[in-house]
């Protein structure tokens, strides 16, 4: 087999790939005597067909198997052998036509490569680029204790109802102020003032103790059919149609009591003895939010620094038309509509991958399995942020990762995401930082505006 390059331009070559009858007759018989040994041929046992005859029913075949194997094979170790950095993958030429397996033992098959175009890349104080740093606010760090304690609270029971209590009692049906013996009793129900949207049936139980009888209509109490038929065990289209009247005899009043900034707080939230102060508390809370407010600091600098680099090296030039056929070839339902509307965005993705590559090389960044493990932390860290999960025990990162890291697919994402981040790292640390102190509220509308254009 043989391999010919011809370059067209700087981005665009043809491999022309040359296939003897000496390169795959080998092959091509043994896959012939393999198959007789278990091939099933009527009048024939196994084993005992003659090879002629499969030769002349399968020989076409796995002569283009084999070939089509040649090929591939051959095209990935000449790009690799010669070093040659292709965008994609290799296609069929517009001018190549059906190969002839049936008539020919010959064949020369015309490949077109899309080839990544030859630059340097520099990064040094001559490039700008913003960094902006938030801040942990007071506020804030009220807002995370105000939800530890929310989430450390307890319930207790009391003796009198307030608005936000939850109710326990038998509700009974009444009809002409009366109790209906044949109407709808449920034991146990529970309801909460706070929820009901009439402000005049909520006032009918606030202030009322454990034995008061309180009579209120479900209709005119809640928002909805489907909050009814929850409280009254029925279906939502007997709800709709209920009118009457029901009377609750409170048997408890549950209260829930959020937690106490105090010592057991602080163990819950850290671990026993970790912190011994309110001070302490607060200086441990700011640093969590604050190690989530520079990741949301860092990735801002990431955007931003892919764009000055794309921006820096748009004047690349690219093989659009082999471009757009592999992407065709690649995605079968993407539009002739779609695929124009996006190459713009594709290009870009394309140069800042090349940018990366470029910056990986140079600096010889390579990714550990460590990389990979904190990358992970961090992920897990932000999807328990998500929920004003901050401070949490190592264990449950450490299990929490594990999970994760079980995945191949998300291990591979990972990596390329670590890899990502060390190329950042890098860029910080070479470009000129424009530092710039904002609140975490302007630095959310940075994202609107991005969103908005």
């Amino acid at each position: 087999m043989n391999i010919v390059r011809k370059d067209l331009d700087q981005n665009k070559a043809t491999l022309t790939v040359s296939v003897t009858k000496a390169d795959y007759d080998e092959k091509v018989e043994k896959s012939l005597r393999d198959y007789r040994k278990k091939a099933n041929i009527p009048g024939f046992r196994p084993g005992n067909a003659p090879l002629g005859m499969l030769r002349k029913i399968y020989g076409k075949a796995l002569v283009a198997e084999e070939v089509n194997r040649l090929v591939s094979d051959g095209l990935y170790n000449y790009i690799k052998d010669n070093n040659i950095h292709i965008l994609g993958e290799p296609l069929p030429a517009e001018t190549q036509g059906e190969v002839d397996f049936e008539n020919s033992e010959e064949y020369e098959i015309d490949f077109e490569i899309a080839v990544a175009p030859e630059f340097e890349v520099s990064v040094s104080k001559s490039d700008k680029i913003t960094y902006y740093k938030i801040k942990a606010t007071d506020e804030m760090i009220n807002n995370q204790i105000k939800s530890y304690t929310g989430r450390f609270g307890k319930y207790n029971q009391e003796e009198i109802v307030e608005e936000n209590d939850m109710v326990k009692g038998e509700l009974l049906e009444m009809v002409n102020g009366k109790v209906n013996e044949n109407g709808i009793k449920v034991k146990d129900a529970v309801l909460t003032p706070e929820y009901m949207k009439d402000a005049a049936q909520k006032a009918l139980f606030v202030g009322k103790t454990k034995g008061d009888k309180v009579v209120f209509n479900p209709q005119t109490a809640f928002e909805n059919e489907v909050e009814i038929s929850s409280m009254l065990k029925i279906s939502k289209e007997e709800a709709k149609k209920l009118t009457s009247d029901f009377m609750m005899q409170i048997e408890g009043i549950t209260r829930y009591q959020e937690g106490e900034v105090n010592q057991e707080l602080f163990d819950k939230v850290f671990g026993e003895g970790a912190v011994t102060s309110e001070k302490e508390f607060r200086n441990k809370i700011a640093e969590s939010i604050q190690e989530n407010l520079t990741a949301d600091s860092d990735y801002k600098f990431g955007i931003d620094a892919r764009e000055v680099f794309t921006e820096k090296y748009n004047h690349l030039q690219f093989p659009t038309n082999i471009l757009k056929r592999w992407l065709k070839v690649a995605n079968e339902n993407l539009t002739d509509e779609k695929l124009e509307e996006d190459f713009p965005r594709i290009i870009n993705d394309l140069i800042w991958q090349l940018v990366k590559e470029k910056i990986v090389k140079m600096n010889d960044i390579k990714v550990e399995t460590s990389d990979v493990q904190e990358y992970a932390r961090k992920v897990a860290k932000s999807q328990f942020a998500q929920y004003g999960m901050v401070g949490l025990e190592d264990s449950i990162i450490d299990n929490y990762v594990k999970d994760m890291l079980k995945k191949e697919e998300t291990v591979k994402n990972f990596i390329d995401k670590a890899l990502e981040e060390k190329v950042i790292a890098y860029i910080k640390t070479a470009v000129k930082l424009n530092e710039k102190e904002i609140s975490v509220e302007d630095f959310n509308k940075l994202f609107e505006t991005e969103a908005a254009n």
